[in-house]
């Protein structure tokens, strides 16, 4: 039995090998077509789409069964640009608006005060309005008078 597989071990290993690579191509070329059949459906005229260079536009004309006719996509009010078909990326829905700075901000909560943060406070709170310290030069060395 060693012997068999000393002798055809390596043939039946590449036998194996290929025939993975050849389920997984063709598992993955199914799969891209119906992707590609989705956002054919999807690429309807009033459609905000995302195009290959980064644009966002809007589609104006789009033949999803000619897919050697351009399309046309509005780019902004007034501008309209022919691109090439397969040049639509990805349809953009609306829950897949484009993101802001605030998107990464924490939500506003109470801020947190530590104890040096309320000391500071108290030592503000003891000196009178119009005090000397209050126009006092921010550059000017600690413990100096200010020059009038």
């Amino acid at each position: 039995m060693s012997e068999f597989f000393t002798n055809y071990g390596l043939i039946i290993l590449l036998v194996v090998l290929l025939v993975f690579m050849f389920w997984s191509s063709r598992r993955r070329m199914a799969k891209q077509k119906l992707e590609q059949e989705q956002r054919a459906r999807q690429t309807v005229p009033g459609a905000e789409v995302l195009l290959q260079g980064g644009l966002f536009g809007t589609i104006i004309s789009y033949d999803p069964d000619n897919l050697d006719q351009p399309a046309i996509v509005e780019l902004a009010p007034g501008v309209d640009v022919k691109v090439h078909s397969q040049a639509i990326l990805r349809v953009v829905s609306p829950t897949e608006d484009v993101q802001t700075e605030d998107d990464f901000l924490p939500e506003a909560s109470t801020p947190v005060v530590s104890p040096a943060d309320d000391a500071i406070a108290s030592i503000d709170d003891t000196r009178a309005p119009g005090d000397a310290a209050d126009a006092a030069d921010p550059d000017a060395e600690p413990g100096t008078k200010p020059q009038a």
